[in-house]
């Protein structure tokens, strides 16, 4: 607890902008443990643990296309919501829109569920197996009946279905593949 509490005060001294939520809630946890007040240092921890979650996923959800000309984009906001009972992760959705059709795009970040995939995803012979291979960019997807994934840096899984293959690949295409392998970086 006291670790935990010195990464706080060192997060908390180190915020070079004005106090924020994040910053106010960490001093609050700190404050708390210095009057013997545990159970309300643990909640602000754990309320600040809670915002700072809500900024990776802002994060991660800018990683996400726009919609191409023809199309809509509309970004689920309630996706990390079951994530916690999946082990963990940052994700984001958006569903994209228009007359060629609609799929859901989706990027799943530091989950334990991605992790178990990068065995899969670095086997060339494994992904054969499961499914059509193709490139996007430098970027190596597996088709799997319509689902079309891949894993950026081991850690980032990208996801797009609902649609034929070449309406996607507009957006497939837009992603800063770059930009999402440095994600959380």
């Amino acid at each position: 607890m006291t670790r935990t509490l010195a990464a706080l005060a060192c997060l908390a001294l180190a915020s070079p902008a004005a106090a924020d939520d994040v910053t106010d809630t960490l001093n609050s946890a700190i404050e708390a443990y210095e009057s013997g007040d545990i159970q309300f240092a643990l909640e602000e921890i754990a309320f600040a643990q809670q915002l700072m979650q809500g900024m990776k996923t802002d994060t991660l959800s800018a990683l996400l296309p726009e919609a191409p000309e023809g199309f809509t984009r509309e970004i689920d906001t309630e996706m990390n919501a079951g994530l916690a009972m999946m082990g963990g992760g940052t994700g984001t959705e958006a569903t994209y829109s228009g007359d060629a059709g609609s799929f859901t795009l989706t990027l799943l970040a530091d989950s334990p569920m991605v992790t178990a995939m990068g065995a899969m995803f670095s086997n060339p012979t494994i992904m054969a197996a499961s499914g059509e291979l193709f490139r996007v960019g430098r970027q190596r997807f597996v088709d799997q009946d319509g689902e079309v994934t891949t894993l950026v840096a081991n850690r980032i899984l990208v996801q797009a279905s609902g649609a034929d293959r070449d309406v996607m690949m507009p957006v497939l295409e837009a992603i800063d593949y770059e930009a999402l392998g440095n994600f959380g970086n």
